[in-house]
C-alpha cells in the first residue's frame, strides 16, 4: 500500500475558542433574566416574589441562604425549580439526628484495584451545585459543622486530600421554627456563614387556593432550561463589577455596627436589647447584594433603596436578643426596621 502524500494528509481539526460574552451582554441577559425566571417559576410556583427575588440575587452573588419556614410550603420545590432552570446539579439531604459527616461529605472505601486494594473516596451528596440542607437544625452541631468548610471554601477534605467541589456551588438550609424539641441551633460562626435568613410565610388565601387547584388537576410542568453553570460563573464575576458610591459602602459599615451593643453611635434600644450583633460580613454581603438587586432591576448602580430593601434578610439572623428583649416579645425584625431608620441616609456624590 502506497503511503499517503504529505499533501493529502488530513488536517487536523483545531476546535474554535469559546465565545466569551462582553461585558453589555452579560448586563443584558441579567437585567431581563428576573421576568424570564420569574415566568417560568410561575408555571409550578405560586406567589413568593420576594422570596424568589431575594434567593435569586443571593445565587448571582455567590451566597448561601438559610431558608425559614413552616412545613408544606413548597421549600423544596422552589429549590428544585431554580435548579432546573439553571441546570445545575441538585442533591438534597435530610438532616437528622442520627446523620454523621461522612454521610454528606463521602468516605473511603476499600477496593480492589487489579491485584491490590487501594483506598478509594466516595463522594457524598454534597457534590452537587445547589445543595438542600433540609431541617438543618435537627442534626448535632458536628454534622452540622461539616458544611462549613464547603460553604467557605468550596471543598471538602477526607483523609487529609482535599476535594474540589463543582462550581457554582450553592447551599439552601431550611428550618423548621414551629417544633424546636429536639433540634440543635446553628452555631453564630455558620449562621454567619449564610448571606440571607429568607424568611417563607404562608400564602394569602386566594394564592392558595390556585396552588390547590394546580396541584390537584395533573402532574406540575417541566420546567425549561434558561442558562447553565457558566452563566452563573459569569454573573458572579460581573456582580463585583458594578459601581458603588463610597458613601453607601460607609453606609452599609455604620448599618451593620449600628447593631452593635455598646459600640459607638449604636442606638440606646441597640443596647438595651441586642445581645451580639452583626460582623463585617453583614456589611460585605449588603453591598454585594445591592450590586445583585441593582442589575435585576436593570440598573448599572447601586441605589440606597437596594440596601435598604436587603437589611432585612441579612441582619435577621446575625444579631441575638437579649432576655430583656424576649421578656418584652420584641422580635429582630423590629430591631432591624428601627436600625434602618435610626442610621441616616448617606449624602450621596
Amino acid at each position: 500500500m502506497n503511503p499517503t502524500p504529505e499533501s493529502e494528509a488530513v488536517a487536523e481539526v483545531v476546535p474554535a475558542p469559546p465565545v466569551v460574552p462582553t461585558d453589555r451582554e452579560v448586563f443584558q441577559r441579567l437585567a431581563t433574566g428576573r421576568e424570564r425566571i420569574a415566568a417560568e417559576l410561575g408555571r409550578v410556583i405560586v406567589g413568593q416574589r420576594e422570596v424568589i427575588d431575594q434567593i435569586l440575587i443571593a445565587l448571582f452573588a455567590g451566597g448561601h441562604c438559610l431558608i425559614t419556614g413552616a412545613p408544606g410550603l413548597a421549600k423544596t420545590l422552589l429549590v428544585k425549580s431554580i435548579a432546573s432552570i439553571f441546570d445545575l446539579k441538585f442533591q438534597r439531604i435530610q438532616f437528622t439526628p442520627d446523620l454523621m459527616p461522612t454521610d454528606i461529605t463521602g468516605t473511603e472505601i476499600l477496593q480492589k484495584d487489579g491485584d491490590e486494594r487501594r483506598m478509594h473516596f466516595v463522594k457524598g451528596p454534597i457534590f452537587a451545585q445547589i445543595l438542600l440542607a433540609d431541617e438543618i437544625n435537627r442534626t448535632p452541631p458536628k454534622t452540622q459543622a461539616a458544611l462549613l468548610e464547603a460553604m467557605q471554601e468550596h471543598q471538602v477534605t477526607a483523609a487529609g486530600v482535599r476535594h474540589p467541589l463543582e462550581e457554582p456551588f450553592f447551599v439552601l438550609a431550611t428550618q423548621n421554627p414551629i417544633e424546636m424539641e429536639g433540634t440543635y441551633p446553628l452555631p453564630v460562626a455558620q449562621l454567619d456563614r449564610f448571606m440571607f435568613n429568607v424568611v417563607i410565610d404562608y400564602l394569602p388565601a386566594a394564592d392558595e387556593a390556585e396552588v390547590v387547584a394546580r396541584t390537584t388537576a395533573g402532574p406540575a410542568p417541566r420546567l425549561q432550561s434558561l442558562y447553565h453553570g457558566g452563566d452563573v460563573l459569569r454573573f458572579h464575576e460581573f456582580v463585583r463589577k458594578v459601581p458603588i458610591d463610597p458613601a453607601l459602602i460607609r453606609y452599609a459599615v455604620d448599618l451593620a455596627a449600628a447593631s452593635r451593643p455598646g459600640q459607638p453611635g449604636a442606638p440606646a434600644f441597640v443596647t438595651e436589647s441586642v445581645s451580639w450583633g452583626a460582623g463585617t460580613r453583614a456589611a460585605q454581603n449588603l453591598v454585594l447584594g445591592g450590586k445583585a438587586r441593582a442589575l435585576l432591576a436593570g440598573r448599572a448602580h447601586v441605589i440606597l433603596d437596594d440596601l435598604r430593601a436587603l437589611a432585612l434578610p441579612v441582619l435577621r439572623h446575625r444579631i441575638l436578643l437579649n432576655y430583656r428583649a424576649d421578656a418584652q416579645g420584641l422580635k429582630v425584625e423590629e430591631v432591624v426596621r428601627r436600625l434602618v431608620e435610626a442610621v441616616p441616609a448617606p449624602a450621596l456624590t
